[in-house]
């Protein structure tokens, strides 16, 4: 039997909720972390996090409860978010609709691959910021801003789309 795709739309494999991190993203934020990544970079912080089927689901209902009663802005990692692209968008907007906060999200895609699928798509176009490309060991730089190494971008998501260029975020 299939599941009708509004109700598999409504949960995502969570593997950790870390309420009032400073290191995802500007500020004290709500870090959610999910399960699944098909990048498996060499050096990865967090290789149990691969595994599609790790952590626990959580509706969509459940995440915006931690969220608001957390008031503070959100960031998305893992594994890789888009690996949940689908109920990732639902979520973001969501978040961007009913609280109106600032929402980050990690990807071991670049925005070139992003934009060339819509799926991801759907699930980056209400972001603030989309932190691309995936971790690369020899690239690390630990001095970095909320990133791990140096091709990895901070894309200001609303000014690339609104310009229609690559447009980094600068706080």
């Amino acid at each position: 039997m299939e599941i009708p795709a509004f109700i598999m739309t409504e949960k995502l494999r969570v593997l950790h909720v870390v309420e009032g991190t400073s290191v995802d993203g500007p500020g004290l934020r709500t870090s959610i972390y999910l399960a699944g990544c098909r990048h498996h970079c060499p050096g990865c912080h967090n290789p149990e996090s691969w595994n599609m089927g790790g952590g626990e689901e959580r509706t969509l209902d459940e995440l915006m409860e931690v969220i608001a009663y957390n008031e503070a802005p959100v960031t998305f990692s893992g594994g890789d978010p888009l690996a949940q692209a689908e109920p990732l968008a639902h979520l973001v907007k969501r978040i961007k609709q009913e609280l109106g906060y600032n929402v980050w999200c990690y990807t071991g895609y670049t925005w070139e691959q992003v934009k060339q699928q819509p799926k991801l798509m759907e699930a980056v176009k209400q972001l603030d910021v989309l932190v691309d490309s995936p971790f690369v060991m020899d690239e690390r730089n630990t001095k970095l801003r909320f990133r791990g190494s140096n091709n990895q971008r901070l894309v200001d998501v609303q000014a690339t789309i609104a310009k229609g260029e690559m447009t980094l975020w600068n706080d």
